[in-house]
């Protein structure tokens, strides 16, 4: 399509062996259309996981620009570090959306296990405020809790994703619960996910994207 509301942006790790197994990562964007159906629009081989860099999603976004994309309202994905720079060329009226499921997610890797539910529980009113103001009363309150001095290392996480994070708060609670997640893509994901470990590894990396279509095909 032309123009897409949404259009999500995630990896799912696959080994393949290019002198050695490795994992690598596969990026695939799932646009959602107006009318709410889902469009595959390709899938890419990473080359350093999160670390490609500013070239990489340039090359990657501009493919899909050329193939007829003309403009997105938003893309929502997982902290990778350099497409806000590049979707900013591509898509300059573009709104870039960090993945809330993610963020907490990534939270839990600096806490211990048994203060996972409470970090859960004071981190929520921060990603369901009504506003960015509130949002951001709520976030200092959990910076300055118990919690937050406990581990600094998810207040700095938050503080460097919030330019990503607020966006979505602009949007009715309806629309959130749409964009605020990769969570849609991540369905596929499992799909392929079963695939591949039923296969192990691929001998290529071309080997590896031809086998996405298959896996999608529920026969």
């Amino acid at each position: 399509d032309a123009v897409y509301p949404v259009i999500f942006i995630d990896a799912i790790n696959v080994k393949i062996r290019d002198g050695q197994v490795a994992n690598r990562p596969i990026y695939v964007a799932l646009a959602v259309t107006v009318d709410g159906e889902r469009d595959v629009l390709g899938l890419w081989a990473g080359e350093h996981g999160d670390g490609e860099g500013a070239k990489y999603w340039l090359r990657v976004l501009t493919e899909i620009k050329n193939r007829g994309v003309s403009d997105v309202c938003m893309i929502v994905c997982d902290g990778l570090k350099y497409l806000p720079a590049a979707v900013a060329q591509v898509w300059p009226q573009t709104i870039v959306q960090a993945c809330i499921v993610h963020l907490l997610r990534n939270s839990f890797r600096y806490a211990s296990k048994k203060d996972w539910a409470a970090i859960a529980k004071a981190l929520k009113p921060v990603y369901t405020a009504s506003s960015e103001t509130e949002a951001l009363e709520r976030f200092v309150e959990f910076s300055e809790s118990t919690l937050g001095r406990k581990y600094p290392a998810i207040v700095r996480l938050w503080e460097n994703a919030w330019a990503e994070f607020v966006p979505f708060l602009a949007f009715d609670r309806e629309i959130r619960t749409v964009i605020c997640t990769t969570n849609a893509i991540e369905s596929l994901n499992s799909r392929y996910r079963r695939a591949v470990n039923a296969r192990g590894h691929f001998p290529t990396e071309q080997a590896a994207l031809n086998h996405y279509p298959y896996a999608l095909d529920p026969a």
